[in-house]
Protein backbone atom coordinates (compact mmCIF):
# COMPACT_ATOMS: atom_id res chain seq x y z
CA UNK A 1 0.00 0.00 0.00
CA UNK A 2 1.34 3.44 -0.93
CA UNK A 3 2.18 6.13 1.61
CA UNK A 4 -0.77 8.22 0.31
CA UNK A 5 -3.16 5.30 0.74
CA UNK A 6 -1.85 4.73 4.27
CA UNK A 7 -2.40 8.40 5.06
CA UNK A 8 -5.96 8.31 3.75
CA UNK A 9 -6.67 5.18 5.78
CA UNK A 10 -5.28 6.84 8.92
CA UNK A 11 -7.47 9.89 8.38
CA UNK A 12 -10.56 7.76 7.82
CA UNK A 13 -9.83 5.88 11.05
CA UNK A 14 -9.76 9.08 13.13
CA UNK A 15 -12.68 10.29 15.17
CA UNK A 16 -13.82 13.88 14.86
CA UNK A 17 -13.49 16.30 17.74
CA UNK A 18 -16.58 17.25 19.75
CA UNK A 19 -16.82 19.99 22.34
CA UNK A 20 -16.98 17.40 25.12
CA UNK A 21 -13.19 17.33 24.84
CA UNK A 22 -11.05 20.37 25.77
CA UNK A 23 -8.70 22.01 23.31
CA UNK A 24 -4.95 22.07 23.91
CA UNK A 25 -3.04 25.14 22.76
CA UNK A 26 -0.01 24.18 20.66
CA UNK A 27 1.20 27.54 19.33
CA UNK A 28 0.76 31.29 19.68
CA UNK A 29 1.79 33.49 16.76
CA UNK A 30 1.81 37.29 17.07
CA UNK A 31 0.13 38.79 14.00
CA UNK A 32 -0.07 42.54 14.65
CA UNK A 33 -0.31 44.79 17.68
CA UNK A 34 -2.73 43.26 20.21
CA UNK A 35 -3.51 40.42 17.80
CA UNK A 36 -2.38 36.80 17.76
CA UNK A 37 -3.28 33.43 16.24
CA UNK A 38 -3.82 30.57 18.68
CA UNK A 39 -3.68 27.04 17.26
CA UNK A 40 -5.20 24.10 19.11
CA UNK A 41 -5.16 20.33 18.87
CA UNK A 42 -7.50 17.71 20.28
CA UNK A 43 -5.60 15.83 23.02
CA UNK A 44 -7.19 12.57 21.77
CA UNK A 45 -5.80 13.14 18.28
CA UNK A 46 -9.28 13.66 16.83
CA UNK A 47 -9.62 15.72 13.65
CA UNK A 48 -11.59 18.95 13.33
CA UNK A 49 -14.69 19.04 11.13
CA UNK A 50 -16.29 22.41 10.42
CA UNK A 51 -17.37 24.69 7.60
CA UNK A 52 -15.09 27.59 6.59
CA UNK A 53 -16.47 30.73 8.20
CA UNK A 54 -17.85 29.04 11.33
CA UNK A 55 -16.89 30.00 14.88
CA UNK A 56 -16.04 28.57 18.30
CA UNK A 57 -17.06 29.85 21.71
CA UNK A 58 -14.27 29.59 24.28
CA UNK A 59 -14.77 29.25 28.02
CA UNK A 60 -11.93 31.43 29.32
CA UNK A 61 -10.89 31.18 33.00
CA UNK A 62 -10.57 34.90 33.61
CA UNK A 63 -9.43 35.86 37.12
CA UNK A 64 -11.13 38.73 38.91
CA UNK A 65 -11.02 40.47 42.26
CA UNK A 66 -13.03 43.28 43.77
CA UNK A 67 -11.56 46.68 42.98
CA UNK A 68 -9.88 48.41 45.91
CA UNK A 69 -9.78 45.27 48.07
CA UNK A 70 -7.24 42.63 48.91
CA UNK A 71 -9.66 39.82 48.07
CA UNK A 72 -7.72 36.92 46.52
CA UNK A 73 -8.07 36.40 42.80
CA UNK A 74 -11.01 34.18 41.92
CA UNK A 75 -11.39 32.33 38.67
CA UNK A 76 -14.61 32.54 36.66
CA UNK A 77 -15.48 31.41 33.16
CA UNK A 78 -16.07 34.11 30.57
CA UNK A 79 -17.52 32.96 27.24
CA UNK A 80 -16.24 34.64 24.09
CA UNK A 81 -16.97 33.80 20.46
CA UNK A 82 -14.26 33.81 17.76
CA UNK A 83 -14.36 32.94 14.08
CA UNK A 84 -12.04 30.14 12.99
CA UNK A 85 -9.27 31.48 10.76
CA UNK A 86 -7.89 28.09 9.69
CA UNK A 87 -9.39 25.85 7.02
CA UNK A 88 -11.20 22.52 7.47
CA UNK A 89 -8.94 21.18 4.72
CA UNK A 90 -6.19 21.17 7.37
CA UNK A 91 -8.04 19.18 10.04
CA UNK A 92 -5.28 18.37 12.53
CA UNK A 93 -5.32 21.85 14.08
CA UNK A 94 -7.88 24.58 14.53
CA UNK A 95 -6.77 28.23 14.70
CA UNK A 96 -8.43 31.32 16.15
CA UNK A 97 -7.02 34.76 15.34
CA UNK A 98 -8.10 37.25 17.99
CA UNK A 99 -7.58 40.98 18.42
CA UNK A 100 -7.98 42.79 21.74
CA UNK A 101 -9.92 46.05 21.88
CA UNK A 102 -9.58 48.68 24.59
CA UNK A 103 -12.33 47.10 26.70
CA UNK A 104 -11.48 43.45 25.99
CA UNK A 105 -11.61 41.01 28.87
CA UNK A 106 -11.55 37.52 27.39
CA UNK A 107 -9.27 38.36 24.47
CA UNK A 108 -6.94 40.30 26.75
CA UNK A 109 -6.70 37.24 28.98
CA UNK A 110 -5.81 35.08 25.97
CA UNK A 111 -3.05 37.41 24.83
CA UNK A 112 -1.59 37.72 28.33
CA UNK A 113 -2.04 34.19 29.65
CA UNK A 114 -2.80 31.49 27.09
CA UNK A 115 0.37 29.56 26.25
CA UNK A 116 1.20 26.24 24.55
CA UNK A 117 0.25 23.25 26.71
CA UNK A 118 -2.75 24.90 28.36
CA UNK A 119 -6.19 23.37 27.86
CA UNK A 120 -9.48 25.23 27.66
CA UNK A 121 -13.10 24.31 27.05
CA UNK A 122 -14.80 25.25 23.79
CA UNK A 123 -18.32 25.05 22.37
CA UNK A 124 -19.04 24.53 18.69
CA UNK A 125 -18.20 24.80 15.88
CA UNK A 126 -21.33 26.72 14.87
CA UNK A 127 -22.57 29.45 12.55
CA UNK A 128 -24.12 29.83 9.11
CA UNK A 129 -21.68 32.38 7.66
CA UNK A 130 -20.03 30.19 5.03
CA UNK A 131 -19.74 30.05 1.26
CA UNK A 132 -20.09 26.27 1.29
CA UNK A 133 -23.44 24.75 0.32
CA UNK A 134 -24.93 21.64 1.85
CA UNK A 135 -23.10 19.62 -0.82
CA UNK A 136 -19.76 20.83 0.67
CA UNK A 137 -18.99 22.79 -2.51
CA UNK A 138 -18.91 26.58 -2.93
CA UNK A 139 -22.40 28.03 -3.15
CA UNK A 140 -21.43 30.25 -6.10
CA UNK A 141 -18.58 30.64 -8.60
CA UNK A 142 -17.81 34.36 -8.12
CA UNK A 143 -17.23 35.93 -4.72
CA UNK A 144 -16.56 39.35 -3.26
CA UNK A 145 -15.06 39.21 0.24
CA UNK A 146 -15.09 42.55 2.09
CA UNK A 147 -13.61 42.77 5.58
CA UNK A 148 -12.20 45.17 8.12
CA UNK A 149 -9.78 44.40 10.95
CA UNK A 150 -10.12 40.91 12.41
CA UNK A 151 -13.26 40.45 10.30
CA UNK A 152 -10.91 38.96 7.71
CA UNK A 153 -10.72 35.66 9.63
CA UNK A 154 -13.72 33.92 8.00
CA UNK A 155 -12.60 35.16 4.58
CA UNK A 156 -9.18 33.62 5.20
CA UNK A 157 -10.77 30.30 6.10
CA UNK A 158 -13.03 30.28 3.03
CA UNK A 159 -10.26 31.31 0.64
CA UNK A 160 -7.81 28.75 2.03
CA UNK A 161 -10.41 25.98 1.75
CA UNK A 162 -10.96 26.70 -1.96
CA UNK A 163 -7.20 27.03 -2.51
CA UNK A 164 -6.41 23.71 -0.82
CA UNK A 165 -9.02 21.88 -2.87
CA UNK A 166 -7.43 23.12 -6.09
CA UNK A 167 -10.64 24.83 -7.13
CA UNK A 168 -10.40 27.68 -9.68
CA UNK A 169 -10.75 30.92 -7.76
CA UNK A 170 -12.76 33.94 -8.82
CA UNK A 171 -12.52 36.00 -5.65
CA UNK A 172 -12.31 39.77 -5.29
CA UNK A 173 -10.75 40.04 -1.83
CA UNK A 174 -10.94 43.52 -0.24
CA UNK A 175 -9.42 43.97 3.21
CA UNK A 176 -9.55 47.24 5.15
CA UNK A 177 -7.29 48.15 8.07
CA UNK A 178 -6.21 51.20 10.00
CA UNK A 179 -2.57 50.99 8.84
CA UNK A 180 -0.58 48.72 6.51
CA UNK A 181 1.16 47.14 9.53
CA UNK A 182 -2.26 46.06 10.82
CA UNK A 183 -3.32 44.13 7.70
CA UNK A 184 -3.85 40.58 8.92
CA UNK A 185 -2.48 37.67 6.88
CA UNK A 186 -0.99 40.09 4.34
CA UNK A 187 2.05 38.00 3.38
CA UNK A 188 0.08 34.78 3.21
CA UNK A 189 -2.59 36.34 1.00
CA UNK A 190 -0.01 37.96 -1.28
CA UNK A 191 1.74 34.61 -1.64
CA UNK A 192 -1.55 32.93 -2.64
CA UNK A 193 -2.42 35.74 -5.05
CA UNK A 194 1.00 35.48 -6.73
CA UNK A 195 0.21 31.87 -7.61
CA UNK A 196 -3.52 32.15 -8.32
CA UNK A 197 -4.60 34.80 -10.86
CA UNK A 198 -8.23 34.33 -9.80
CA UNK A 199 -7.52 35.87 -6.38
CA UNK A 200 -7.85 39.62 -6.89
CA UNK A 201 -6.36 41.09 -3.73
CA UNK A 202 -6.87 44.72 -2.67
CA UNK A 203 -5.99 46.52 0.58
CA UNK A 204 -7.45 49.78 1.92
CA UNK A 205 -5.91 51.65 4.86
CA UNK A 206 -7.05 54.69 6.80
CA UNK A 207 -3.53 56.09 7.12
CA UNK A 208 0.05 55.02 6.32
CA UNK A 209 2.54 53.87 8.90
CA UNK A 210 4.99 56.49 10.11
CA UNK A 211 7.99 56.97 7.80
CA UNK A 212 6.73 54.28 5.42
CA UNK A 213 5.20 55.18 2.03
CA UNK A 214 1.86 53.59 1.10
CA UNK A 215 0.95 53.55 -2.58
CA UNK A 216 -2.29 51.60 -2.33
CA UNK A 217 -5.84 52.69 -1.58
CA UNK A 218 -6.22 55.07 1.34
CA UNK A 219 -9.27 56.51 3.08
CA UNK A 220 -12.70 55.17 3.88
CA UNK A 221 -13.87 52.31 1.69
CA UNK A 222 -16.52 53.69 -0.69
CA UNK A 223 -18.45 52.97 -3.87
CA UNK A 224 -15.78 54.53 -6.11
CA UNK A 225 -13.16 52.16 -4.69
CA UNK A 226 -15.57 49.25 -5.09
CA UNK A 227 -16.08 50.06 -8.76
CA UNK A 228 -12.33 50.16 -9.37
CA UNK A 229 -11.54 47.02 -7.38
CA UNK A 230 -14.43 44.80 -8.48
CA UNK A 231 -16.24 46.33 -11.47
CA UNK A 232 -18.34 43.17 -11.82
CA UNK A 233 -19.44 43.16 -8.15
CA UNK A 234 -23.08 43.02 -9.25
CA UNK A 235 -22.46 39.45 -10.46
CA UNK A 236 -20.84 38.21 -7.25
CA UNK A 237 -21.96 36.78 -3.93
CA UNK A 238 -20.82 39.28 -1.30
CA UNK A 239 -19.54 38.22 2.13
CA UNK A 240 -18.86 41.00 4.62
CA UNK A 241 -17.40 40.93 8.12
CA UNK A 242 -16.04 43.63 10.40
CA UNK A 243 -17.18 46.18 12.97
CA UNK A 244 -20.92 46.89 12.92
CA UNK A 245 -20.62 50.45 11.48
CA UNK A 246 -18.37 49.13 8.69
CA UNK A 247 -20.83 46.41 7.70
CA UNK A 248 -23.70 48.86 7.82
CA UNK A 249 -21.87 51.22 5.45
CA UNK A 250 -21.10 48.37 3.01
CA UNK A 251 -24.72 47.20 3.16
CA UNK A 252 -26.05 50.71 2.50
CA UNK A 253 -23.54 51.20 -0.33
CA UNK A 254 -24.61 48.02 -2.11
CA UNK A 255 -28.30 48.82 -1.70
CA UNK A 256 -27.76 52.29 -3.18
CA UNK A 257 -25.94 50.71 -6.14
CA UNK A 258 -28.87 48.40 -6.86
CA UNK A 259 -27.20 45.18 -5.72
CA UNK A 260 -29.46 42.15 -5.23
CA UNK A 261 -29.22 41.84 -1.42
CA UNK A 262 -30.32 38.21 -1.50
CA UNK A 263 -26.67 37.59 -2.50
CA UNK A 264 -25.29 39.57 0.47
CA UNK A 265 -24.14 37.83 3.66
CA UNK A 266 -22.59 39.26 6.80
CA UNK A 267 -21.27 37.95 10.10
CA UNK A 268 -21.87 39.76 13.35
CA UNK A 269 -21.78 38.96 17.05
CA UNK A 270 -23.57 42.18 17.97
CA UNK A 271 -27.27 42.53 18.61
CA UNK A 272 -29.21 43.25 15.40
CA UNK A 273 -31.56 46.18 15.16
CA UNK A 274 -35.17 45.52 16.02
CA UNK A 275 -36.97 45.18 12.70
CA UNK A 276 -39.65 42.54 13.03
CA UNK A 277 -42.06 41.76 10.23
CA UNK A 278 -45.85 42.00 10.74
CA UNK A 279 -45.97 38.19 10.87
CA UNK A 280 -43.29 38.07 13.59
CA UNK A 281 -45.04 40.79 15.58
CA UNK A 282 -48.36 38.96 15.34
CA UNK A 283 -46.72 35.73 16.48
CA UNK A 284 -45.07 37.51 19.40
CA UNK A 285 -48.36 39.04 20.52
CA UNK A 286 -50.00 35.63 20.16
CA UNK A 287 -47.34 34.14 22.43
CA UNK A 288 -47.79 36.93 24.97
CA UNK A 289 -51.57 36.51 24.96
CA UNK A 290 -51.19 32.79 25.68
CA UNK A 291 -48.52 33.21 28.37
CA UNK A 292 -49.54 32.91 32.00
CA UNK A 293 -48.59 35.50 34.60
CA UNK A 294 -46.05 33.08 36.05
CA UNK A 295 -44.41 29.94 34.73
CA UNK A 296 -42.70 27.08 36.51
CA UNK A 297 -39.37 26.21 34.92
CA UNK A 298 -38.10 22.81 35.95
CA UNK A 299 -34.38 22.20 35.50
CA UNK A 300 -34.33 18.43 35.24
CA UNK A 301 -30.64 17.62 35.76
CA UNK A 302 -30.46 19.58 39.01
CA UNK A 303 -34.06 18.81 40.08
CA UNK A 304 -34.70 22.51 40.62
CA UNK A 305 -37.90 24.55 40.13
CA UNK A 306 -37.98 28.27 39.46
CA UNK A 307 -40.97 30.59 39.03
CA UNK A 308 -40.49 33.00 36.13
CA UNK A 309 -42.51 35.77 34.54
CA UNK A 310 -43.30 35.56 30.79
CA UNK A 311 -40.76 38.35 30.17
CA UNK A 312 -37.92 36.40 31.79
CA UNK A 313 -35.78 34.32 29.45
CA UNK A 314 -34.74 30.78 30.31
CA UNK A 315 -31.16 32.07 30.65
CA UNK A 316 -32.11 34.77 33.15
CA UNK A 317 -34.28 32.30 35.03
CA UNK A 318 -31.37 29.86 35.30
CA UNK A 319 -29.10 32.57 36.71
CA UNK A 320 -31.79 33.60 39.20
CA UNK A 321 -32.00 29.96 40.24
CA UNK A 322 -28.26 29.86 40.83
CA UNK A 323 -27.57 27.64 37.81
CA UNK A 324 -25.06 28.19 35.03
CA UNK A 325 -26.00 27.87 31.37
CA UNK A 326 -22.97 28.87 29.24
CA UNK A 327 -23.79 31.93 27.15
CA UNK A 328 -22.01 34.26 24.76
CA UNK A 329 -23.80 36.95 22.77
CA UNK A 330 -27.13 36.74 24.75
CA UNK A 331 -29.26 37.63 21.72
CA UNK A 332 -29.50 34.42 19.70
CA UNK A 333 -26.53 34.62 17.33
CA UNK A 334 -23.69 32.52 18.70
CA UNK A 335 -25.67 29.46 19.84
CA UNK A 336 -23.60 28.96 23.01
CA UNK A 337 -26.67 28.67 25.26
CA UNK A 338 -28.35 25.86 23.30
CA UNK A 339 -30.20 23.51 25.68
CA UNK A 340 -32.72 20.68 25.30
CA UNK A 341 -36.37 21.46 26.08
CA UNK A 342 -37.95 18.34 27.55
CA UNK A 343 -41.53 19.58 27.72
CA UNK A 344 -43.65 22.71 27.49
CA UNK A 345 -43.56 25.63 25.06
CA UNK A 346 -41.37 28.70 24.71
CA UNK A 347 -41.42 31.81 22.56
CA UNK A 348 -37.98 31.87 20.89
CA UNK A 349 -36.90 34.88 18.82
CA UNK A 350 -33.37 33.97 17.71
CA UNK A 351 -31.06 35.56 15.16
CA UNK A 352 -29.63 32.55 13.35
CA UNK A 353 -27.78 30.87 16.22
CA UNK A 354 -29.71 27.60 15.98
CA UNK A 355 -30.57 25.36 13.04
CA UNK A 356 -34.03 24.16 12.12
CA UNK A 357 -32.82 20.59 12.65
CA UNK A 358 -31.93 21.41 16.26
CA UNK A 359 -35.27 23.16 16.79
CA UNK A 360 -37.09 20.12 15.41
CA UNK A 361 -35.07 17.96 17.83
CA UNK A 362 -36.33 20.02 20.77
CA UNK A 363 -33.41 22.37 21.35
CA UNK A 364 -33.79 26.06 22.19
CA UNK A 365 -31.51 29.02 22.81
CA UNK A 366 -31.91 29.93 26.47
CA UNK A 367 -30.97 33.59 25.96
CA UNK A 368 -33.90 34.37 23.66
CA UNK A 369 -36.54 31.86 24.78
CA UNK A 370 -39.35 32.86 27.13
CA UNK A 371 -41.67 30.34 28.79
CA UNK A 372 -45.28 29.94 27.71
CA UNK A 373 -46.65 28.11 30.70
CA UNK A 374 -44.66 25.44 32.54
CA UNK A 375 -41.43 24.28 30.89
CA UNK A 376 -38.92 21.51 31.63
CA UNK A 377 -35.29 22.04 30.59
CA UNK A 378 -32.46 19.50 30.50
CA UNK A 379 -30.11 21.49 32.72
Amino acid sequence: MSHLANTMTDVAAHQYWTDKEPLECVSVVAETSNCASFSFRAPSGALFDFLPGQFLTLALPVSNKSAGTSTPLQEELVYRTYTISSSPTRPNLITLTVKAQADSIGTRWMLDNLTPGMRILAIGPAGNFTNISSETEPSASKFLFVSAGSGVTPMMSMTTAMWDKGQPLDVAFIQCARRPSEILFRKRLEDMASREPGLNLKFVVSEPDANTPWTGYQGRFNSLMLGLMAPDFIQRDVYCCGPQPFMESVRNMLQALGFDMSHYYEESFQAPEEDSTPEQSAALHHDEDNATSEADIYFAQTDHHHSATPEQTILLASKAAGLNIPSGCTFGVCGTCKVKKLSGEVAMNHNGGISQADIDAGYILACCSRPIGNVSIDV
